[in-house]
């Protein structure tokens, strides 16, 4: 387990102590899905789901849950956040609902815990607001697209 940041010599979870390490720049963007009859999106594209504006209330819910990450995850820091940024896109080819988060703090841990945490509240909201209308939402694809900031550098999805 010594590879394993959250684990000590005795393999207990602990929080990783962060006080030594410098304030940097950080920066992390997450993606995933919510997969959908091509009916249900209309009803997204449309504007005409019962529960109101799916893809605002979803951005909501992400920029929330990005916030409140620490109180989520057990082992997360929690950060003042410089960013929480959601771009949430119908794709008919999906069919679904494609969603993106971004998020930025100065500070000395990254923030890539902050943007799946985004990315999954924000699907889990699309899910709850047409679940009426379409039992077989598929939330899925949610990873980690870039992260960036501390000695660790950059981590960019398929490079």
């Amino acid at each position: 387990m010594a590879d394993l940041t959250h684990f000590d010599a005795e393999g207990r979870a602990h929080m990783v102590d962060v006080s030594g390490k410098p304030d940097t720049a950080r920066i992390a963007m997450a993606e995933g899905h919510v997969r959908m009859e091509p009916s249900t999106l209309a009803h997204v594209t449309g504007g005409t789901a019962k529960k109101g504006d799916v893809l605002g209330v979803a951005r909501l819910a992400g920029i929330m849950a990005a916030k409140r990450t620490a109180e989520l995850i057990p082992l997360c820091h929690p950060l003042p956040l410089s960013k929480v940024a959601l771009e949430l896109q119908p794709d008919d080819a999906l069919p679904g609902v494609r969603i993106v988060a971004t998020v930025k703090t100065t500070g000395p841990t990254g923030v890539e815990m902050e943007a799946l945490t985004a990315v999954s509240a924000a699907a889990l909201t699309v899910y709850d607001m047409l679940k009426a209308v379409d039992r077989a939402l598929e939330i899925g694809g949610i990873r980690v697209l870039l992260k960036d900031g501390g000695k660790s550098g950059r981590f960019e999805a398929g490079t």
